[in-house]
């Protein structure tokens, strides 16, 4: 974060600047960087409505920060602007989703959490692009974020010209589906910003009809409580019992949304080789990871973003997954051993695997 120099829209090169901007940003790794107002009323009603129909579950961080999630200048003073820039993250080495939905025994993790976590790489890359920013023109207030504060990275994307949010509520480009990071530098500057795309999701609803859960209520309408993302992410207890056996395979996200969306033919692959996965991560064997110990599990994840989820959970979306696996003495072998742990959150969604099984 810094302070100084003011840097007016009224200064001729502020459009000369943001042609910069955009190059540095090529040159940092960035497929696209755009500019955005900081007007964000719209989407602070819809917000507002979502919220009050309690549809973010336990995620209360959503509604923690009063006002500053949809007004910038409130979380940093003086914001006048927003840099939005994103980064490709599909791995050309990744099995595709759809093979792998299709071998109930292998684990289906989100495409995003295959490789290094990318919270690090983005902001280090918006430092750097902070950096030149300076160079060029002197100090000047900026912060820099990527999920890691109150920010709504979708909507300010959508106004600084990235994209359209679709009807799974994922931002989409006509020339790069959605595979893809965002991330923001929050600035004095006054910067002329780039105008919105317009919509171009047409009459298609695939990602509605093929979310497992029905979590897409209506298009542009999503529930997270029913959400497979939230559920083994976010979620820290219990998963509901009904919506167990909907979620297959998938045991740290769900890419269904995105796998069947038409833009996503025009997908980037990453040229970044930290987003390259882990062979235990792209189509790890369910039994196998299930078996992991503690230790294991924190060596395998490390630097990679399931270890938020912890041990704990990584079980618990296991036990599912093998509850939805084809009954084999493999499988059943690998609950019952799992029968005593001491997680009573364990334990539970293991019995309930079992009895899937017909296994006492």
């Amino acid at each position: 974060m810094s302070h100084g120099r003011d840097y007016r829209q009224d200064e001729p090169d502020t459009g000369e600047l943001v042609e910069k901007i955009r190059q540095w940003g090529r040159e940092l790794g960035f497929a696209e960087v755009g500019v955005a107002d900081t007007d964000l009323s719209g989407y602070e009603a819809r917000l507002d409505e979502w919220l009050a129909e309690g549809r973010q579950g336990e995620m209360d961080w959503m509604a923690a920060h009063g006002r500053k999630r949809s007004r910038p200048a409130l979380l940093h003073p003086d914001t006048r602007s927003v840099i939005v820039a994103r980064m490709d993250y599909l791995p050309e080495s990744a099995r595709p989703v759809e093979e792998l939905l299709e071998q109930p025994d292998r684990a289906v993790v989100s495409r995003y959490a295959l490789g290094r976590d990318y919270h690090k790489l983005i902001r280090k890359r918006l430092k750097k692009l902070a950096d030149r920013i300076e160079r060029e023109i002197g100090p000047f207030g900026h912060r820099v974020f990527t999920d890691s504060a109150p920010v709504l990275e979708k909507p300010l994307a959508e106004k600084a010209g990235l994209g359209w949010i679709g009807k799974h509520t994922v931002l989409l480009n006509r020339h790069a589906g959605s595979w893809f990071f965002l991330g923001e530098i929050y600035t004095d500057l006054e910067l002329p910003p780039d105008r919105p795309v317009s919509q171009h999701c047409g009459s298609c609803r695939r990602c509605i009809d093929v979310c497992p859960t029905q979590a897409i209520t209506e298009p542009f309408q999503l529930d997270a409580r029913r959400c497979i993302s939230y559920l083994t992410i976010e979620l820290k207890g219990s998963i509901p019992v009904e919506l167990r056996p909907l979620m297959g395979n998938r045991v740290f996200g769900c890419d269904d949304c995105q796998m069947v969306c038409p833009w996503n033919r025009y997908a980037q692959h990453t040229g970044e080789a930290d987003f390259a996965p882990r062979k235990d991560l792209d189509a790890g064997d369910l039994v196998e990871l299930f078996g992991w110990d503690e230790t294991t599990f924190l060596e395998r994840t490390e630097g990679n973003p399931i270890r938020r989820t912890g041990y704990e959970r990584w079980l618990r979306n296991l036990a599912v997954a093998l509850g939805n696996a084809t009954t084999s003495e493999r499988v059943v072998g690998a609950l019952r051993a799992r029968r005593k742990h001491p997680s009573g959150l364990v334990r539970e969604h293991v019995e309930w695997a079992l009895a899937r099984h017909d296994a006492d």
